[in-house]
This record gives C-alpha cells, structure tokens and sequence, in this order.
C-alpha cells in the first residue's frame, strides 16, 4: 500500500525426524535444517523486518554439553545477519577442527545451531521499542531439561493487564507488563507444574530421579499445559514453542485471526506462517500443506510422533481478510485468485465513475503489492468491452466495413506503468517544510503514459491514512495533466484499530475516520461525538461481555459514498488541477472475493473477541481526549 503500516510477524518451525546423519548422506550436510529454515525465514520476510531470531534444540545431549542455541538481530537485513553468525561461527569451528567436516556426531556435540528441533521468527515492532530484547525467540531457562521454554508467535493479546494479574495472584513477579512475556511466564507455570507432578508420580512409581527424565519427557501432555495456559487469552495468534527436552508445537487462535499451516513426510514436520513458504522450501503441492484449524495446536513429541489437538472450543472462524488483501505473499494459489476476484469486483463501481468511457481512460497501480488485483481489473474491463464489441458487430450485421470492424476490434483497456517509486528517502530533515517536500518524491511518473484530459485510474491495496496519496502521488499524478484522478482501494474502509497484531492503533490515524470527523462537523451534529465519548467513559468499567462497540454510532450517520467522496476532499492537494475521486471496495464484494477469510473488524468493527470492543472504545476515548497513546 502507498502508505506503509508495520504489521504482523512469521513464523516457522522445522523438526527433523531422521538423525542428523541420514540428512548428510542424502542432502550431502548435516545442516540441512538450518539452510532449510534460512529459506523459510527468508521467504516470509515480507512479514517483519524490523528484527529476527533463530533459536534450536539438540536431542539426547549429556548432561553438561549445550543442546539450546538461539541468536537475535535488529541490523538493517536481520535475517542475513542471522545467519551470517551461524556460517562464521560453522566456519570458524571447521578451520580450528577440520576433522569435524565429516564427523556428524562431533558437529552436534561441538558446533552450536546444528539441531533437530528449529524454530524462527521474523519481526514487525507493534508494542514496544525495537530492541533486541523485543526480538523473538524468547527463552525461559531452567537446570531441568524439560522446563526450558523457547517461545515466538505472530499475535496480540488485548488483556495483558489481566494476564499479568493474572501472574501475580499465581505468585509470580514478572519482569515487565508485555504480552510476549506474559504469555511464556502463563505457559511456563503451567509447564513447571506439570513436570513437577510427573516426577513426585514416577518417583512414587520406584524409578530413581535419573531414570524419571525421559520418562517426564514421554508422558508430558503439552495440550494439556497449553489448554490450562491458554484459557483467558483474549486476541489473534500462533504461538510456536519448543521445550528443552525436544517436545515442540504451534497454537492457533480460537477464531483463525492469525494464520498458521504445516506440512510433514517421513523426514520432516514444518510450520510457518505463510503456505508458499513450506511449497517452496520443501518442493511440495498446495494439497499436501495444510491449515491448523481456529483453536487447535500441531504437536511434536520429542519421538517426532506428531498429532492435532484441539486445545480451546473454536469460535466462529474470523480469519484476517487483510492477510489476503495485503500482508500474505501474493504466490499462494488461492490468495492470488482472491487479489484478481478484488480487482475485478471495483470494476462496476470504476466505470460509473468514467461515465463508462474506457476509449479515454489509462489504468494503472501502485505500489506492486497492487499488481494483482489490478490485473483483476482489467480482466474485467476487457470483459466488459468485449461484450460491447459483440453487441456492435451483430447490430451491424454483415454489412459490416473492414474499417468499421478495426475501429471496434481496436478499442482496449489502455494500460500504463503510471506511477514508479523512485526511492525509500529518509525524513533527516527536522523541518516540516522540508519533511514534506522529500515525501513529494517518494514516487515519481512515466511522462507521457496518459495523455491531457484523460481518466487516470490508479489502484491500490488499501488507503489507510493517505498521507502518501495527499503529500506525494496525487501532486505527482496530477502533472500528467488527467481530466479526473480516481484512486481505487481494493479494501474496504478502515475505520477501526486493530488490536491482533497490526499496527494500526489510533482512530485519529485512518483518513476515513476524519472524513466522518468533518461530515460531522459540517453537519454540526458534534454532539453526538461528544454522547459516544461519554457511552465509551461508562463502559470502561464494565465487564468483557457488557462491552459494546460504540464507535459505529460513530460512522452510522453516513453512508460509505458519502465518507469516500469527504475522503476525496480532505486528500486533494490545494493546487491539484484534476478532479480526485475515491473508490472502496464494499463489504460485500470483499466476502465475496475472499469467503473464508472473513475477519473484517478494520472494516466494520464486529471484532472477534471481547477485548476488541473494549480496545476501540478506549481508542475513541483518547482520541476524544487528545491523548495520543495506543488503546491496548
């Protein structure tokens, strides 16, 4: 999209199911895993860049020799860096030890990383500064082997003060109020209970405590830990963990928000975020990789035995449309005919506002995330002028002149690279002024490709903000000297924050929620902002299930042409020559487009769990305050 958001975070989880030897005399190295989780971090990086982290665990160590490895970054290209440190720390053991080149067993016992049981995870910062503390994995360690706890997910809790009181009242004293480590610490004390009643049951069985290890480690019920852990978590996740004995799994939210697929053979099992991630990494079909379903978890048992459990009752599958819309890479097969099915369902809504004149109207998209749904798009047009083109000829008959039918067959949606994004500039300029006029030439134009006084449609994945549009692309737009500039979003409004791991937290940020803002003040009916403010104050007291979302009284007044063409209005630049019109996808065409990815609580406010209603009216509250705070 024209204006950037930070979202979202991927994940992925290898475990190896044959010893580490078996990879080497097949794939001719015994870090078959690790490469293979370079490439699933790297083809997910479109998920997080801010930081990533790499952690692995070796099976049936000794005591006394390391079997856990993790390695964090925040530099510019994290995922590289990454595994820049594995490779040098490989190669440095190989030039001191070149006897280890061939001898397996002496690279796991020598050599950190080298392991059967991976985990990564790349990072977009929504909470918090983009430390290297804030990097996942994060690890709770411990002397027993099966209390170590390695914990990274894609989520966002929206009780995390609960759950942190939660911690409290179990007697703990966490370090800080995160939900990453909120999360781990609720696992953790329900793991260490676990292990503690399963070793005061083998001891009561006559094995000695050596002797009671492996036993812990084979009757460890992890659905069991997870579902105790789990039971007030309120928001969007999948949670990935490992255990210091090699047990691992991947937990999915009760709703579907965030996504999470898995793919095992005989040799491996793997988990990541994304499904062409594990397509392309392992060379397998789409049928074979499939979908953790809302509330189950995938388990590895340190056997490499593998199970889905069900963990909590599933809700009503709210998947996250924006995954589809954006977030996710567009080569997953059934995304990829959602973009196009997107594209081709603004159509209608496009020609009425060309007054249904294609012969002087260019087409175009920006940024290249958009190319998709602009193909969509065109396929329609082409539809569309396909069939007028018939109509034309049979009205003709065959009288029907060799001229008459070029000058049909010649008309065709007029396509151009309109818009190209010249560089990424950095804002080091302090001064507004200056700030603005560097944001002028994030994008620059193909002169020439729309001639004077033509349409000029451009589609973008979603205007959120459209600070971009406004500072940048509509000046620009506007020197190719069009009659009427249409910008097209392939997602419906955003009017509401998200509060399950975008970042998109304050009201006052989403262009559409100022649009409302101005209607409202052009229709001198402020008194009603005022009676929401006062309807949110009164409930944030309340209980979850008394909690409603107040802020659509908000947005009730008006219809959604009605805030679109405000939108246009607010966007338009002062000196802007061409007449600026706004497109939304409607809420219907997206269900339409993407039926069981129907999460849409950006859109329409029917958040997925309690805490959501509880975020957004505490998102209205500061915005009517003029705090300018995140609401969770």
């Amino acid at each position: 999209m024209s204006d950037a958001i930070k979202h979202e975070c991927g994940i992925s989880v290898i475990r190896l199911l044959k010893p580490l030897s078996y990879y080497k005399e097949k794939y001719g190295t015994a870090f078959y895993g690790v490469n293979k989780m370079y490439l699933m971090m790297e083809k997910q990086h479109n998920r997080g860049q801010d930081g990533a982290g790499f952690a692995s665990i070796k099976l049936d160590m000794k005591p006394g020799e390391r079997y856990m490895s993790r390695v964090r970054s925040i530099q510019q290209q994290p995922i590289q860096d990454i595994f820049d440190q594995i490779n040098d720390r490989i190669n440095t053991e190989f030039t001191k030890h070149p006897e280890y080149k061939e001898d397996v067993a002496a690279q796991k016992n020598n050599i950190p990383y080298i392991g059967e049981v991976l985990l990564g995870h790349v990072r977009y910062g929504t909470f918090g500064k983009n430390s290297i503390e804030s990097v996942h994995p994060f690890l709770r360690q411990n002397n027993w082997m099966h209390r170590n706890l390695i914990v990274a997910g894609n989520f966002n809790m929206t009780n995390v003060n609960e759950l942190f009181d939660n911690l409290v009242q179990l007697g703990q004293h966490p370090k800080e109020m995160a939900d990453t480590v909120t999360v781990m610490e609720k696992i953790g004390h329900f793991l260490d209970d676990a292990v503690a009643k399963l070793y005061k049951q083998i001891k009561k069985e006559g094995y000695s405590k050596m002797e009671a290890s492996p036993l812990i480690a084979e009757r460890l019920k992890l659905n069991k830990i997870l579902r105790k852990a789990a039971k007030n978590w309120d928001g969007g996740y999948a949670m990935a963990g490992m255990l210091g004995h090699g047990d691992a799994f991947v937990l999915r939210d009760p709703s579907g928000i965030r996504p999470a697929y898995y793919y095992k053979d005989d040799e491996i099992v793997a988990v990541a975020s994304e499904r062409p991630a594990i397509q392309t990494v392992f060379n397998v079909p789409f049928e074979k990789v499939k979908e953790i379903s809302p509330g189950h978890a995938i388990i590895i048992k340190k056997d490499g035995s593998s199970s889905i459990n069900k963990i909590l009752e599933p809700r009503e599958r709210k998947a996250c449309s924006f995954e589809r819309i954006y977030f996710s890479r567009g080569s997953d097969k059934e995304i990829y005919q959602e973009r196009k099915e997107l594209g081709k369902l603004l159509f209608p809504q496009i020609l009425k506002a060309i007054n249904n004149d294609i012969k002087h109207t260019v087409f175009s998209y920006i940024p290249n995330t958009a190319e998709t749904s602009f193909f969509g798009m065109v396929k329609e047009a082409q539809n569309y002028l396909n069939k007028k083109k018939e109509e034309q000829i049979l009205s003709i008959g065959s009288k029907i002149t060799q001229k008459e039918l070029h000058a049909i067959l010649d008309i065709r949606p007029r396509i151009e690279k309109v818009a190209i994004k010249d560089a990424k500039l950095r804002t080091f300029i302090t001064q507004d002024s200056s700030r603005d006029d560097l944001v002028a030439h994030v994008y620059d134009i193909s002169y020439g490709s729309v001639k004077k006084n033509d349409n000029l449609v451009i589609i973008d994945d979603s205007i959120v903000r459209g600070t971009t549009l406004k500072k940048s692309i509509l000046r620009i737009l506007d020197r190719l000297s069009p009659k009427k500039i249409i910008v097209v979003s392939s997602a419906p409004q955003i009017r509401y924050p998200d509060c399950y791991g975008i970042d998109m937290a304050k009201l006052e940020d989403f262009v559409a929620f100022k649009a409302a803002l101005a209607l409202h003040q052009d229709n001198n009916t402020m008194d009603q902002v005022e009676a929401i403010y006062k309807k949110c104050i009164d409930q944030a007291k309340a209980h979850d299930d008394e909690i409603v979302n107040y802020v659509k009284d908000f947005y009730a007044p008006f219809t959604a042409n009605q805030i679109s063409d405000k939108i246009g209005e607010l966007l338009s630049p002062p000196e802007i020559k061409a007449q600026v019109k706004i497109i939304y996808q409607t809420i219907e065409s997206l269900h339409q487009a993407c039926p069981d990815n129907l999460g849409d609580w950006y859109f329409t406010g029917n958040y997925p769990t309690k805490g959501g209603n509880r975020v957004v009216n505490k998102a209205f509250i500061n915005f009517y305050e003029g705090k300018n705070e995140r609401a969770y």
